[in-house]
């Protein structure tokens, strides 16, 4: 084994690469963007979308009173009824998340 030539171990392609290639992973200094403001817009358009097809999956006409004078149907007032189912699965996803963060606070006060 000791007459056996030495092999290079750290050079996996024999030194063929280019300049450019060798510097091709190496750190441009920008900063990545923060991308969270646009899936939380993203979030909220898929589910306005989400609550316009409910609405339209849904052969029957729906109506809701808010208050004793002003009522809205899913026939005649398409964008109100979907603002209001919009409204509504925004409160529950909403009250989700902040349960979650609660139950979070409380476990760290636990150290469970």
């Amino acid at each position: 084994m000791s007459n056996s030539p030495k092999k290079t171990v750290w050079s996996l392609q024999d030194n063929k690469r280019t300049e450019d290639q060798r510097n091709a992973f190496k750190p441009t200094g920008i900063k990545p963007r923060n991308k969270t403001l646009q899936y939380i817009l993203v979030s909220i358009l898929l589910m306005f979308v989400l609550s316009f097809l409910l609405i339209q999956i849904y052969e029957d006409t729906l109506e809701v009173c808010i208050t004793d004078t002003f009522c809205i149907n899913s026939i005649d007032d398409v964008l109100l009824y979907t603002l209001y189912v919009f409204a509504n699965i925004f409160l529950v996803v909403l009250s989700i998340v902040g349960a979650y963060a609660f139950g979070r606070k409380l476990a760290r006060y636990f150290k469970i």
